[in-house]
């Protein structure tokens, strides 16, 4: 089979499959796991959202094409590519995949895995992933009946202006053990204000902007204006404020959200989940003059 990914979370999920052989093209986004670099690409990258280049997926002769709906701020619609699928001509499947929640996202792994012809690959991987979930969600019971409380927690999307998390990462906080103040499980991520932040004054803030790296994430922090009060909230002060790898482990709807707990059950209680994160997937930001960084 023929396999078109315009997501990078679809990437992600046709190589957990063991389908990379088959994927003969890519989004500009689609970056992981690294040898996905050597796939043509279908997008040309835009100020804001990314078109799609008709000559190169017409060359690619899907037979599948992944794609999604959740988000039309950067990425191509549906709409759009059924469009473009059906100027090909020939019966080419186009498949959408706009998760909301976590058992979303693993539903998603079984509907690449069906239209791909790669059903036991699709259970077997589920079977891995559902073991890792309930090895973080048991320990964070058994550490809950030892008197661990959870943690007051927000978690932005995007710093300028700061955006409240939304969809699968309010409950990948439950799940890890943590609390979210701002962000509501399921509904989409609103725009809110640090001066909302000040208000529920968490005990945890973790920065995760959609696109970037933790590296890259703390640059931005260090990058925004922001108001010099900042320094007094009680997770800056308390050395509580991290960058994590929002691109790789929380904005993506595939496996690695699975590790995004992980790095989240680490945060909210590193005695009880030493090393569960992946390596570089966060880093400390801490309350300097005038400002945390």
């Amino acid at each position: 089979m023929r396999i078109v990914s315009l997501l990078p979370a679809a990437t992600e999920i046709v190589y957990a499959l063991g389908l990379g052989g088959e994927l003969v093209g890519r989004s500009h986004a689609c970056d992981w796991p690294p040898e996905v670099v050597e796939v043509p690409v279908m997008t040309i990258p835009g100020e804001g959202r990314a078109t799609l280049d008709s000559l190169a997926l017409a060359d690619a002769e899907p037979d599948l094409i992944l794609t999604q709906e959740l988000c039309d701020e950067c990425a191509l619609t549906t709409g759009e590519v059924r469009e473009a699928a059906r100027e090909l001509g020939g019966d080419v499947e186009v498949v959408s995949l706009d998760p909301e929640t976590i058992e979303g996202i693993l539903n998603s792994i079984s509907t690449v895995g069906a239209f791909a012809e790669a059903e036991d690959e699709a259970v077997g991987l589920l079977e891995l992933l559902r073991e890792r979930l309930g090895m973080i969600e048991n320990r964070v019971l058994e550490r809950r009946l030892t008197g661990i409380p959870p943690r007051r927690v927000v978690v932005l999307e995007w710093l300028d202006p700061p955006f409240a998390s939304g969809h699968w990462i309010p409950e990948m906080v439950r799940r890890a053990g943590g609390w979210e103040l701002l962000g509501a499980e399921g509904a989409r991520s609103v725009e809110t204000s640090w001066e909302r932040v000040r208000e529920v004054d968490p005990e945890q803030l973790v920065l995760a902007p959609c696109g970037m790296s933790a590296l890259e994430a703390a640059a931005e922090y260090a990058r925004v204006p922001m108001p010099d009060w900042v320094a007094d909230l009680r997770a800056v002060q308390d050395g509580e404020l991290f960058a994590a790898d929002g691109n790789g482990l929380f904005s993506r709807p595939g496996p690695r959200v699975i590790e995004g707990i992980a790095l989240l059950a680490e945060l909210f209680d590193p005695e009880g989940f030493a090393d569960f994160a992946p390596p570089d997937s966060w880093v400390p930001l801490y309350a300097r003059e005038g400002r945390a960084g």
